[in-house]
């Protein structure tokens, strides 16, 4: 399959799933995400879902995290359009979000969260292969944010649906993923 026809399929798929099932899944995802066999976290790169879009949300998993690992902190991005890149902010409990131009929440301020401090990224997707290598909505912001991360950060994706067997048009510049949780199960690359 295609990134373009993924892209296609998946956003139907996803815009074809009710809220019945949605919340279903979101408890399965967490019972899943609870199974991760994940070291001491310290910094977590999250990202605010796009209701519209039905992307999962992070905000269940992410509290689950904190109980596991008191002073964990948390981070979001912050797209710049003019340069297409992405930066981490450190959010807090006073942390103001506001929707950008795309529909995405951002934080108002805060400190910058160096690409070297995460231990753990939830990555957005609309659909991934067997081999972790994933689709997203087709800038490439996530997999060149992601060339600066660690090398042992885990990069963790979270589908509603299981993986297609290979995304066929992947490059050089394609980051694969450590772990896709989905309802049913943890698929790990």
């Amino acid at each position: 399959m295609l990134k373009l026809e993924a892209r296609t399929e998946y956003l139907k798929k996803r815009a074809q799933v009710t809220l019945r099932q949605q919340a279903i899944w979101d408890d399965l995802l967490l019972i899943q995400a609870q199974q991760l066999a994940l070291p001491p976290l310290h910094g977590v790169f999250s990202y605010v879902a796009i209701e519209r879009r039905k992307e999962i949300a992070t905000d269940a998993i992410l509290s689950y995290l904190e109980f596991r690992n008191p002073g964990m902190r948390v981070a979001y991005p912050v797209y710049d359009a003019p340069t297409s890149a992405m930066k981490a902010v450190w959010v807090d409990d006073n942390t103001l979000f506001e929707v950008n131009a795309f529909g995405i929440g951002e934080p108002l301020g805060g400190p910058i969260a160096e690409p070297l401090e995460l231990d753990l990224v939830f990555v957005p997707l609309l659909c991934f292969d067997e081999r972790g290598y994933r689709v997203g909505y087709g800038k490439g912001v996530y997999d060149r944010y992601l060339k600066e991360v660690r090398q042992d950060a885990l990069l963790v994706g979270l589908s509603y649906f299981e993986p297609v067997p290979r995304i066929a048009d992947t490059d050089k510049f394609d980051v694969p993923l450590n772990y896709c949780v989905t309802p049913q199960r943890i698929y790990e690359f």
